[in-house]
């Protein structure tokens, strides 16, 4: 059974986001997929108990590296850095889309809905070979949005009316 996000021991509560970067884990769904434990360097992903499990993660170990965003099949892991700048977050997304959005660009942050949250700007694309053809944007959020932006929208025009 699908689980909801407020429901999930893989978010990070306020008092460790206040600490620095950390990673957030979004996936519900119960199947075989273990990529992002062998990714962490640190140990704060958890070993499996079983592979249909969902992730677990010790958030004292987690320094907020990223390294486990791009090996992620379900898109559904993030970095939140809080501490970014007065006011402001950084949220570090997947992205598997073209074109890439290039550093300094103003995109639409969107929520996991898709429903348009705030601009926010580029202010970094990895796209290393270690991604393996997942590239991670890092955006620019107001700080109040950074547990809600999750994706974003580059160019184009909204969906809503």
């Amino acid at each position: 059974m699908a689980k909801s996000f407020e429901d999930s021991p893989t978010i990070p509560d306020a008092r460790r986001r206040a600490m620095g970067p950390v990673v957030v884990i979004e996936c519900f769904e119960e199947i075989p997929c273990d990529p992002c434990h062998d990714a962490c360097n640190q140990g704060a992903i958890e070993t499996f108990d079983d592979i249909n499990g969902l992730p677990k993660i010790d958030f004292t170990k987690c320094n907020g590296c990223g390294r486990c965003i791009p090996v992620c099949p379900g898109l559904a892991i993030f970095v939140v850095d809080e501490t970014w700048k007065e006011g402001l977050a950084v949220v570090r997304i997947p992205y598997e889309f073209l074109p890439l959005p290039e550093k300094g660009q103003q995109v639409k942050g969107l929520s996991r809905d898709g429903v348009e949250v705030c601009d926010v700007k580029v202010v970094k694309v990895e796209n290393t070979r270690r991604h393996d053809r997942t590239p991670v944007v890092w955006v620019e959020v107001p700080k109040p949005f950074a547990m809600e932006v999750r994706h974003i929208r580059v160019g184009g025009t909204s969906l809503e009316k």
